[in-house]
C-alpha cells in the first residue's frame, strides 16, 4: 500500500476530516471530531510506513498475537490502539479492514445525533 491509496482510503469514508494536531509530520483522519487513524508522513518516506489504528481490545490482543507486524499502539492506550506496519506481513486487504473497524468503533462512539448528521 502507498500513502496515496491509504489517504484516499481514509478520506473515501464518510465525515472524515484530516489534521495535523500534533506536528506538521503526524497525519490524522477524524470522524465526528475523533481520531481513528494516524501516521506519521515521514515513515512513509523513509520506506517504513505503518498507521496507528484503534481496535476492539480482545481483537487487538488476537491480532498483535498472529501478526509480528501488529504491535501496541505507539504513543497510544495499549488496549485500544494497535500500530500496523505496512507492506510487511499484513495484507492491505487486511488493512483495510482494520482502517474500516477503527472507523466504525469511533463512529458508534459518537451521539446519535453526531452520527445522524454525518
Amino acid at each position: 500500500m502507498n500513502l496515496e491509496t491509504y489517504y484516499e482510503y481514509c478520506l473515501s469514508k464518510k465525515g472524515v476530516t484530516e489534521y495535523f494536531p500534533f506536528d506538521e509530520d503526524t497525519l490524522v483522519f477524524k470522524v465526528g471530531g475523533k481520531m481513528f487513524a494516524l501516521s506519521s508522513l515521514s515513515q512513509w518516506e523513509k520506506g517504513q510506513p505503518s498507521v496507528n489504528l484503534k481496535c476492539d481490545p480482545e481483537r487487538a490482543q488476537e491480532l498483535r498475537a498472529e501478526y509480528d507486524a501488529i504491535q501496541p499502539g505507539f504513543h497510544m492506550s495499549k488496549t485500544h490502539w494497535n500500530t500496523i506496519a505496512v507492506n510487511t506481513s499484513v495484507s492491505d486487504t487486511l488493512v483495510k479492514e482494520l482502517i474500516d473497524h477503527s472507523y466504525e468503533l469511533v463512529f458508534k462512539s459518537l451521539t446519535k445525533k453526531l452520527q445522524s448528521e454525518i
